[in-house]
């Protein structure tokens, strides 16, 4: 990584749906703020351009459906476009007074207590010396950087795209192109971060674009950053992007289940836990990917890396205090933290339309559900009451259920057609239901598969439909409704405030969460797993579990059970600061006892010692 240009924030803004941060970076990069934009819809990204060029004076030229390769293209040009204008926006900032209301002012308070440049400010501001005062505001005009504009891509959206006749178009794959598009343009400081697991058609294509190669002083403009639950997927992934050239410069830990959008819940591991196998293997990480990465790239390139190139670790997912942030930070030591959920209430940084941020702001525990909403068959986090929330149940009461499918990035099912359809279309749907009622199931049966058949939401125009909203621009004709997927977390958020209250907060300088009673980040999780898990076993009450069942839960409890005896040996050495865990502790470990005897779960290890005797 260019160490040169990194910034002093310690958080990043995490891609949030489609639309929520598709112009985040306008709002933020000119603070030093990170943050990451989803490229999967690109009809979106059209329609971004045509709002943003006229604001900057310059003419909107569309790129049609009918120009060979216009997904890439329409990318490329959407993140030029961002860039020219986060750049502009820099240089105003830097030959700004230092006067109060000035963004260059601004820029230098939202920045943490820790940083060095913070405390330049500082200095700057309480200097005697008028040539000194000027000397060091020349000093800090020149370390002013943007935050990097990121770009997101789901590996499991990557639907073929096919000619005239029908064939697939080479390396024209949804995703593919995506990247091709992030890679043509003129980012610099940039990642492009792959979430929801390997690609190997995705990863392979990665291997074909220079853009990835480091630079003759061994830096990268241009990086790649990995999504990732646990530190085993990191390496696999970090292996097969390592043989083919390509260097990692940083795995995002996310939690399974207290995050926003779709959830990867894992078998029962915990954060905490996940976290401390990296900070342990970090060295064994960076010394496993350099070997493989050194090997590769001197076959590709002919050069000799000094060194291993950097490689950041950063977590997201549910922190909600400065307490939680400072803490991951140090004990894990990571580069950075990634708020995401929170930043949906701030409309300087985030694109929300206002009847769905009333919700936002008005939501409690109940009004957030890990639902089966989701096309893909990944659970999805879901605010229940939205515009597509009832567009949705209006048309299952009408008798006309499910969505048309005019984007169709997550037309995968084949079920009852030849040409893949999305499990959220009014095709689909009704095929299934129909279906439905050729088997002889019983009424309980019948319902419970209808409905889960019925809960599925066309996420490509719901997620993407707030820009188009707040802009008065048209996305999809005649579709106005939004879905939005918050994490857990927006519970304990509720009122909207400015960027630089936002950044207060993350940084302990002020506090706007309401909820007192809010369990600490560690807590929340466990309490979401055992939710998990009480919905998985009570869905299988019906039936006696079978052996792998049985041992499926016996480890998902016996992971549970190890995560939190990590975390009272964590309170136990931390007690200044985690003391208040011990009781919650004790009263789960109560709860997972009961779900044992109540489903006849013995623990894993006596369960293996009578399997062996």
């Amino acid at each position: 990584m260019n160490r040169s240009q990194k910034t002093e924030h310690t958080f990043h803004i995490p891609v949030m749906g489609i639309a929520f941060t598709i112009d985040t970076p306008i709002k933020v990069a000119r603070f030093g703020i990170s943050s990451v934009i989803s490229i999967v819809e690109d009809r979106l990204i059209e329609m971004m351009r045509k709002h943003y060029y006229p604001l900057i004076n310059k003419e909107y030229i569309p790129i049609t459906t009918h120009e060979p390769d216009y997904r890439a293209k329409r990318i490329t040009d959407y993140l030029n476009l961002v860039n020219t204008i986060v750049q502009d926006q820099v240089s105003k900032i830097k030959s700004e007074a230092f006067e109060k209301g000035s963004e260059i002012v601004k820029y230098f308070e939202m920045l943490p207590e820790t940083s060095s440049l913070k405390k330049t400010y500082i200095r700057m501001l309480n200097t005697k010396d008028e040539n000194e005062m000027l000397e060091q505001q020349a000093f800090l005009r020149q370390q002013i950087k943007p935050g990097s504009i990121d770009v997101n891509i789901m590996t499991k959206v990557d639907r073929d795209r096919t000619d005239a006749l029908n064939n697939p178009i080479p390396d024209g794959s949804e995703a593919v192109a995506a990247l091709r598009g992030y890679a043509e343009s003129n980012l610099t400081n940039s990642s492009v971060v792959f979430s929801a697991g390997m690609n190997p058609r995705l990863f392979a294509y990665t291997e074909n674009l220079d853009a990835f190669l480091p630079d003759s002083n061994f830096e990268f403009s241009k990086k790649v950053t990995i999504k990732v639950s646990d530190f085993r997927s990191a390496l696999i992934q970090g292996k097969f992007l390592a043989k083919k050239g390509i260097w990692v410069s940083e795995f995002r830990v996310e939690s399974g289940l207290n995050c926003g959008g779709h959830a990867f819940a894992t078998d029962g591991y915990l954060l905490g836990p996940i976290l401390e196998e990296f900070k342990v293997k970090r060295l064994e990480l960076v010394n496993a990917l350099f070997e493989t990465y050194q090997t590769a790239i001197q076959n590709k390139l002919n050069i000799q890396f000094p060194y291993a190139p950097n490689l950041d670790i950063t977590v997201q997912g549910g922190i909600g205090t400065f307490a939680e942030d400072e803490f991951l930070l140090k004990e894990y030591d990571l580069t950075r933290t990634g708020w995401g959920t929170p930043f949906l209430l701030v409309q300087e940084a985030t694109t929300v339309d206002m009847p769905t941020l009333e919700l936002l702001s008005a939501a409690k525990e109940n009004d957030i559900e890990l639902s089966h909403n989701s096309p893909l068959g990944v659970r999805f986090h879901y605010l229940k009451n939205t515009t597509s929330d009832k567009e949705k149940q209006f048309r299952i009461l009408s008798g006309k259920p499910g969505s048309p499918c005019t984007e169709k990035h997550l037309a995968f099912n084949t079920e009852f057609t030849e040409e893949p359809v999305c499990t959220a279309s009014k095709k689909y749907q009704n095929l299934k239901l129909q279906h439905l009622k050729t088997l002889a199931l019983n009424e309980d049966e019948l319902k419970l598969q209808e409905h889960e058949v019925l809960s599925k939401e066309c996420l490509c125009i719901g997620l993407s439909n707030a820009a188009a909203i707040n802009y008065n621009e048209t996305f999809v004709k005649n579709f106005n409704s939004t879905t939005i997927c918050p994490g857990p977390n927006i519970v304990n958020f509720n009122k909207t405030v400015s960027l630089q209250t936002m950044t207060d907060h993350i940084y302990g300088r002020t506090n706007i969460m309401h909820n007192l009673q809010r369990p600490h980040m560690f807590v929340a999780e466990i309490i979401l797993y055992i939710n998990y898990l009480k919905e998985q076993l009570y869905k299988n009450s019906a039936y006696e579990l079978d052996a792998k069942s049985k041992k499926y839960f016996q480890q998902f409890i016996s992971n549970l059970k190890n995560g939190i005896q990590y975390y009272q040996d964590l309170a136990q050495k931390h007690f200044d600061q985690l003391s208040i865990l011990f009781k919650t502790f004790e009263s789960i470990k109560i709860d997972l006892r009961k779900l044992q005897i109540e489903f006849n779960l013995v623990p894993l290890e006596l369960s293996l010692q009578n399997e062996y005797a």
